[in-house]
């Protein structure tokens, strides 16, 4: 009897102790009530911008059963927002902790790009000025910006600036300078073309620049140039 009755409390006292977690559970388990943003200097989006952008991420959503990771995703897929850490607060909040993304050039023309490569979109801000266009396929976007870097720095040292560059489908290359003058670089052998376009740029192209609307590059021997009036250039094979 005596063995019989430990039982039967044992089982009472789990019982009592499921029901009071579960009444726990559903206590703590509260629907959000409170959304605090948090970040450094957003220059580019606003907080009421941020704030609708995130309220129906949490709608209906609880408290203590709401999976932050899953909500962290969602929230990244914002315009604008580079990262993004969310913790609970006591007793019906959240907190999220933003860092805006800091555009360093415009992108297939809709979109602009980040220090890393990666493209994000710009509305409902508008587009910082003073960005240079770049333009490739989906997922170029990192190998554009390095070269664009090691392009402009290649041509500073002949007072040069780079206005667009592009990556076309096919792998060919095609920079714009600052007064208008394109240079069609192609798909092969960049190096030596450059070199080549820097060596006939200094003898004597450079001061033609102003009469001039495209040099191209995609030749064995030499270069093209086209003043203007002339037609665009068709892609050559190369």
């Amino acid at each position: 009897m005596m063995r019989r009755g430990t039982l039967i409390s044992l089982l009472f006292l789990v019982a009592l102790l499921a029901g009071g977690s579960y009444a726990l559970w559903s206590w703590l388990d509260r629907p959000i009530e409170r959304v605090s943003i948090r970040g450094g200097d957003m220059r580019h989006v606003g907080a009421d911008y941020l704030r609708n952008q995130l309220s129906p991420l949490v709608s209906d959503r609880r408290w203590l059963s709401v999976d932050l990771d899953e909500l962290r995703e969602q929230a990244l897929e914002i315009g604008w927002l580079k990262e993004v850490h969310i913790r609970r607060e006591w007793p019906d909040g959240l907190t999220f902790e933003l860092l805006e993304q800091s555009p360093v050039a415009r992108w297939n023309d809709d979109q602009l790009l980040n220090g890393d490569g990666e493209p994000f979109d710009f509305a409902p801000a508008e587009v910082p000025d003073g960005l240079i266009f770049l333009s490739g396929p989906n997922d170029s976007g990192p190998e554009v910006l390095a070269f664009h870097g090691e392009l402009e720095k290649r041509l500073k040292q002949h007072g040069m600036e780079v206005a667009q560059l592009r990556l076309e489908d096919r792998g060919a290359w095609r920079f714009q300078l600052e007064d208008g003058l394109w240079i069609m670089l192609g798909r092969a052998n960049q190096e030596a073309r450059l070199e080549r376009f820097e060596a006939v740029w200094q003898r004597r192209l450079a001061e033609l620049a102003a009469h001039l609307r495209y040099i191209d590059l995609r030749y064995p021997n030499g270069v093209a140039v086209a003043w203007h009036g002339e037609t665009e250039p068709i892609e050559s094979a190369d």
